[in-house]
């Protein structure tokens, strides 16, 4: 199990940039893959991003895909979710996740993730 806290959450207007992070403890960080998700109010939560253990392989849900990317800190045990060109549609809670097993292929499902985050606020204004 491992234990992961988000970051970097806030307002900002559209057009504009937030970065994310989440921190990981617990078990150790390399060797598993990491997803952002997010939930809107009424709505189901989303995939968002996720990325290897490598770093090198990275997924995106259509909706972010050339507006945010996704990074990893096997070193300092954190990843990231830099934010750019966000649109009030962005507005939601943002989850960080990590399945406890080993994946070959990322998975895109919140079912397919063990451990999650509190969350972090992003509010996107228009």
């Amino acid at each position: 199990q491992v234990q992961l806290v988000e970051s970097g959450g806030g307002v900002v207007q559209a057009g504009g940039s937030l970065r994310l992070s989440c921190a990981a403890s617990g078990r150790p960080h390399s060797g598993y893959t990491m997803g952002w998700f997010r939930q809107a109010p009424g709505k189901e939560r989303e995939f968002v991003a996720a990325i290897n253990w490598a770093g090198i392989g990275a997924v995106y849900a259509d909706s972010v895909k050339g507006r945010f990317t996704i990074s990893r800190d096997n070193l300092r045990k954190t990843v990231s979710l830099q934010m750019n060109s966000l649109k009030p549609e962005d507005t939601a809670v943002y989850y960080c996740a990590a399945p406890r097993g080993h994946v070959i292929v990322i998975p895109k499902r919140s079912y397919e993730y063990d451990d999650w985050g509190q969350g972090t606020q992003v509010t996107v204004s228009s």
